[in-house]
């Protein structure tokens, strides 16, 4: 299992993201807008607004674009606490030009929603929820305190305090609403994020043991010949030094740490070659080779091949992917750590599809949970039954997120299931009574013979590490 407990990025520290130079860009978006609605509201409908406060409270957000602008640089990153207090003021900013302009009786006000949406999509839950109280507040305030608008007649422009009363529940109701619903999406995007991010080091890891073992390989391969040669000197010598036991003690030496040489290359040409044959295997030689690292576990793993209308020889040989061996190894580590005794892992396959179900005879999946199964989890900590259960992994819970988007990058689909009968005693449930995991591939997708990615016969090719 690859270790994905890699620094996941959240809240506050996702905070850290937001350019100073996106916070000005926008400002003056709304500097613009406002400037807009204003001499709008003043030339072509007549209103008689305090058009000099106005444009004071307007000049303070050019002031504080020009500051950010000519003091700091275009590159600055703002902090968790620079940005809420970036948001804050062009909450209070609106908030005191919609006072000067009919507070909830101007259309505008529903631009309170903006710092909030902007708040609960970049910030940690706390500011969202600060900036969302703020807001309501703000609300509040102008329903009650504020401005009138008038006509160039000096008649008081308002809506019934039915409107004003309903525009005010809408806005608050809006305010909670987007605050939730942006900050669960984000959440979810980031999760997602983090999860893929993790996957992709997952594969970049076994890739590298995949080229790595190739080297080590290769290398004990072209390293046998002087080693034999090494070898056979050295027994020539110890028989011509017969008659000079120092000198034949030295040559024995040699042949010995020759001997050694040859076994250490030898084990670690068993990580893997790059060989043009080597990328493929047969079906079961590539499941037993993702279960290799899980068999000494104190579980029991069954391989099993569907009899029927399979044969040995028709078993397909399939690619020897990464993704492949690294999705399946962590579907299999699932099943051993929530096994009680037993695991089991069958293949079967036709003309055009090949199937790899993975059992075991625990408790199953959590039933209100497999319609989520796939989807990334993370876990803020570990429970004591978690670290019982798992006392060998500190992973993020993103084994079967992983797994499926790894596999599924290889053309598979995955099911889950439970084994378990719910109408039947505990001691009446089948052997296989745990988890049901079932990968499915279109054989064309996977075939290291016939399909789509077929390895080509022919010279192998060097290694580029």
């Amino acid at each position: 299992m690859t270790d994905t407990s890699f620094g996941m990025l959240k809240g506050a520290q996702r905070g850290n993201w937001i350019k100073l130079r996106t916070i000005t860009f926008l400002r003056w978006g709304a500097i613009i807008g406002q400037l807009s609605a204003i001499f709008v509201a003043q030339e072509l409908f007549n209103l008689q607004l305090e058009l000099s406060l106005c444009l004071l409270v307007i000049s303070v957000s050019v002031v504080g674009n020009l500051v950010a602008v000519f003091i700091f640089p275009e590159s600055k990153r703002l902090t968790e606490n620079e940005n809420l207090l970036m948001v804050l003021f062009d909450l209070l900013q609106l908030a005191l030009l919609l006072y000067l302009t009919g507070g909830l009786h101007n259309p505008f006000s529903i631009l309170i929603l903006g710092p909030v949406t902007v708040s609960a999509s970049a910030l940690s839950l706390r500011s969202t929820v600060f900036m969302g109280i703020t807001a309501i507040l703000v609300v509040t305030l102008l329903a009650e305190f504020h401005l009138p608008l008038r006509t160039e007649e000096g008649f008081v422009m308002r809506i019934p305090d039915t409107f004003v009363f309903g525009n005010w529940i809408a806005i608050v109701i809006a305010i909670v609403f987007m605050g939730i619903y942006s900050r669960r999406v984000t959440v979810e995007m980031h999760a997602m994020s983090d999860a893929l991010q993790a996957t992709y080091m997952a594969l970049s890891r076994e890739q590298k043991l995949t080229d790595i073992g190739g080297v080590v390989a290769a290398a004990a391969h072209e390293l046998g010949t002087p080693l034999a040669t090494i070898k056979l000197a050295s027994g020539e010598l110890i028989e011509d030094l017969e008659g000079r036991p120092e000198l034949q003690e030295d040559a024995r030496l040699i042949r010995e740490q020759a001997d050694r040489c040859r076994d250490i290359l030898h084990s670690m040409g068993q990580i893997g070659k790059d060989d043009l044959h080597m990328r493929q295997a047969p079906l079961t030689a590539v499941l037993l080779e993702a279960a290799e690292p899980h068999t000494g576990r104190g579980k029991t793993i069954h391989f099993q091949e569907i009899s029927g209308h399979n044969t040995p020889a028709s078993q397909p040989s399939i690619l020897r992917r990464p993704e492949i061996i690294h999705g399946l190894r962590n579907l299999i580590q699932n099943g051993v750590d929530f096994a009680d005794a037993n695991v089991w892992v069958e293949a079967d396959w036709n003309d055009d599809t090949v199937w790899v179900r993975i059992m075991d005879d625990g408790k199953g999946y959590p039933p209100h949970l497999i319609g989520r199964i796939g989807d990334p989890f993370m876990r803020r900590r570990r429970s004591a039954s978690d670290s019982a259960t798992r006392p060998e992994y500190e992973g993020m819970g993103l084994g079967l997120f992983i797994a499926k988007t790894l596999l599924e990058r290889s053309g598979a689909e995955l099911s889950f299931a439970n084994g378990r009968d719910p109408h039947l005693s505990r001691t009446a449930q089948p052997e296989k009574c745990g988890a049901v995991v079932e990968v499915t591939w279109p054989r064309s997708k996977i075939d290291a013979k016939g399909g789509e990615n077929a390895v080509p016969i022919g010279k192998n090719r060097p290694l580029e590490i």
